[in-house]
């Protein structure tokens, strides 16, 4: 197992993600405790020694399950993070009773690693109030006391939302943890986090590698090509490799969901295997293909001068994007709509086209709002 070094403490650089343990019957709250140990007792034989778990995931179980796996371990064996659950409002006033649950519910005296969770459009407000809410003392506190090693942060906002967060917070933050691969890069702009994390020294931990899977699943013209410039590298594989070529990287989180998916992560880990120049280029061009209909909004803002309604589109036009490639199930752009009044919505567009006349990309912008709009309500 290759390995990351941090603080002058060492983990492995394959991270066990908790969010999608194996469950029963479908039941994502029901977490299949026998197959999740031994899940964990294989890891750990095999080197993974870092394990990220939420207040949230599998409907509050996963830190429950997670501590009990690890419990039979000593403690200075492993690394376990768990985060503020911040994605939820009602929240952000209970800092002090949930961290205190969390170590409760883990069996553990002291987190190595707690972040601010989710940090988006809908909570940096709220993130932000420390007088009102308090979080981030009570945090930096807890961090004093020793009970959280090491502070930092996962984002899935905007690159506005995540600037805002480091000039308010970043003089304190340890680490970053980032939805980060070769189809994000552009369509979740993270190649400008990624930037924006190295100039104020601090590494970057990796989540959705994989993006939920779908990276580990591609076209046949797409497995073709990759398996002419590596015929031995399986099609996961490829999006290890383009984390392992990027500067300022930590851990890279993969929430396994069997022992098969374990195996192989374990086996790809065993090496760094960098991409070259071709290998990088044609990886982001595979990228451009499954983005193809993607809307290039180059955020020039003419649209937004000529709108009746005074829509910021070109963070609809993202955010469309976005929910367009991942579908239904994504939660990204609902979670950002969740913060707009109803008149800043997608389904406030007239259609009257006034923005279409002023889009140096001759956009077809009123059609994309009212498709948007269909989706969010399906």
């Amino acid at each position: 197992m290759t390995t990351k070094t941090f603080c002058g403490e060492t983990f492995s650089a394959l991270g066990f993600g908790a969010m999608r343990l194996p469950v029963i019957d479908g039941d994502n709250g029901r977490i299949d405790t026998a197959a999740a140990e031994a899940m964990v007792d294989y890891a750990m034989d095999h080197g993974i020694t870092y394990y990220d778990t939420a207040w949230g995931y599998h409907g509050g179980q996963s830190e429950i399950v997670m501590g009990k796996a690890l419990a039979k371990y000593p403690r200075d064996s492993f690394f376990l993070a768990s985060k503020f659950p911040g994605y939820d409002l009602a929240n952000m006033p209970k800092v002090r009773e949930i961290f205190e649950r969390q170590l409760e519910k883990c069996g553990v005296d002291y987190f190595d690693f707690y972040l601010f969770h989710n940090v988006c459009e809908m909570n940096i407000d709220a993130y932000l109030d420390d007088a009102k809410y308090g979080i981030y003392s009570y945090l930096m506190e807890q961090k004093k006391n020793g009970r959280i090693r090491h502070l930092g942060f996962s984002i899935h906002g905007s690159y506005d939302v995540f600037r805002r967060f480091l000039n308010a917070y970043g003089k304190d933050m340890e680490f970053c943890q980032v939805q980060m691969n070769y189809v994000d890069w552009t369509l979740q702009d993270a190649q400008a986090k990624l930037k924006l994390l190295e100039s104020m020294h601090i590494p970057m931990w990796v989540m959705e590698p994989l993006r939920g899977g779908r990276l580990a699943r591609l076209s046949e013209q797409d497995t073709a090509t990759l398996r002419d410039l590596r015929p031995d590298e399986s099609i996961p594989a490829w999006a290890f490799r383009f984390i392992q070529t990027l500067p300022n990287t930590g851990v890279t989180l993969s929430g396994m969901s069997d022992m098969d998916q374990l195996r192989e992560n374990i086996a790809i880990f065993e090496t760094e295997r960098p991409l070259n120049d071709t290998e990088y280029d044609t990886l982001l061009s595979i990228a451009d293909g499954m983005l193809d209909g993607a809307l290039s909004c180059t955020s020039c803002h003419y649209c937004v001068s000529h709108c009746p309604q005074q829509l910021d589109i070109p963070m609809l036009l993202n955010l469309y994007n976005e929910h367009t490639f991942t579908g239904r199930d994504g939660f990204i752009a609902p979670m950002a709509l969740a913060s707009l009044p109803p008149e800043k919505q997608p389904s406030a567009c007239v259609g009257c086209g006034s923005c279409e006349q002023v889009c140096p990309q001759q956009l077809k912008i009123a059609g994309a709002m009212a498709d948007f709009a269909k989706m969010l309500k399906n």
